[in-house]
């Protein structure tokens, strides 16, 4: 049985020059990463991480041919792990899928059971590709703040990047707990669709008019930031007493030169965020979490475009040049 992958290459032409190369091709199951599950991929997703990976924008493979890919979710068609049952619905992120084993841009992938994630009750497959790698990090992000004492009366959360899969999911979720959002994008033609999605209020980084104090007067009760740099050191000098900033991208550079003052003088917490690395029992807590308490109630409005696997090419290049919003998922079953 033959089925279709979005297969990465890096291939050297004559001159020695390497190129990263993607092709929509066919191919076995015993040509997969091993695994003890072989799952028939329902749907997909296209996330940042993906597309560098695909265009070679970003050194996000550990070895090629590799099946591009972080996230899938699908029915298990044969295990060899007694916990998990042919026809069971389960999904999978992050945990090396689509970086060092072959990932769920496929219509089938082979996979460690311990990876796997029984779907949660109150999450259909494409529900939680739209939630995806983004999702699950603005969840983990959202937890962690909570964990660490985040409340409604610190004042409103700035969510940086906010137009992006996670920064669109963090507004949906905080806006679902009743948190006041601030979302900050520099793409003002998405500014309705971020108030749509519950942002109280909608902004690019220069109208938020903050200043380069070490510590400067209280604006927000906290933040998640996907940018870094400058503008997490300003967020951060200006985060409420005993509030926390979550780091969780580098948009614009993985540089931050930042002051201590915020942390010992106001109790503020840098919350450090990494979903590929996140431990199991957490992972699924989170999952368990994102069906429930913190299911976006945006979703539909979130997801931007439903494309078949053998057209998803088209995807990559336009999400790395800041032209889509949202989350784009990808239909893998034919």
């Amino acid at each position: 049985m033959s089925f279709l992958a979005c297969r990465i290459y890096k291939e050297t032409d004559s001159n020695g020059v390497k190129s990263t190369l993607r092709r929509i091709e066919r191919m076995h199951l015993d040509e997969l990463s091993p695994g003890d599950l072989v799952v028939r991929v329902h749907y997909s997703g296209v996330n940042y991480k993906d597309a560098l990976a695909a265009t070679g924008r970003g050194a996000i493979l550990k070895h090629f041919p590799l099946n591009a890919g972080i996230d899938l979710a699908g029915v298990v068609v044969s295990s060899s792990d007694p916990r998990f049952a042919p026809g069971q619905a389960i999904l999978v992120n992050g945990c090396g899928l689509g970086e060092s084993h072959d990932g769920g841009l496929a219509e089938f992938a082979r996979i460690p059971s311990d990876w796997a994630i029984p779907l949660p009750q109150g999450l259909s497959m494409k529900q939680a590709m739209i939630i995806g790698t983004a999702g699950f990090t603005a969840g983990l992000a959202i937890h962690r703040m909570l964990s660490n004492g985040q409340n409604h009366d610190l004042g409103p959360i700035v969510v940086t990047g906010a137009s992006g899969g996670v920064g669109s999911m963090a507004i949906s979720i905080l806006s679902t707990l009743g948190f006041d959002t601030i979302a900050v994008s520099g793409r003002e033609n998405f500014y309705q669709y971020l108030s749509d999605l519950g942002a109280n209020r909608v902004c690019s980084a220069a109208q938020l008019a903050l200043s380069e104090r070490p510590l400067d007067k209280v604006e927000f009760g906290g933040a998640i930031d996907n940018v870094g740099g400058q503008l997490l050191s300003q967020i951060l000098a200006h985060t409420q007493l005993w509030g926390n900033v979550a780091s969780i991208g580098l948009a614009d550079t993985h540089q931050f030169n930042s002051s201590v003052f915020p942390m010992i003088l106001r109790g503020v917490s840098l919350l450090g965020v990494s979903s590929t690395n996140c431990p199991m029992p957490l992972r699924k807590e989170i999952w368990s979490r994102l069906a429930t308490d913190l299911k976006p109630l945006s979703l539909d409005k979130i997801l931007a475009e439903e494309v078949a696997l053998k057209d998803v090419s088209a995807v990559f290049n336009p999400l790395l040049d800041r032209k889509r919003y949202g989350r784009t998922i990808v239909k893998c079953l034919t």
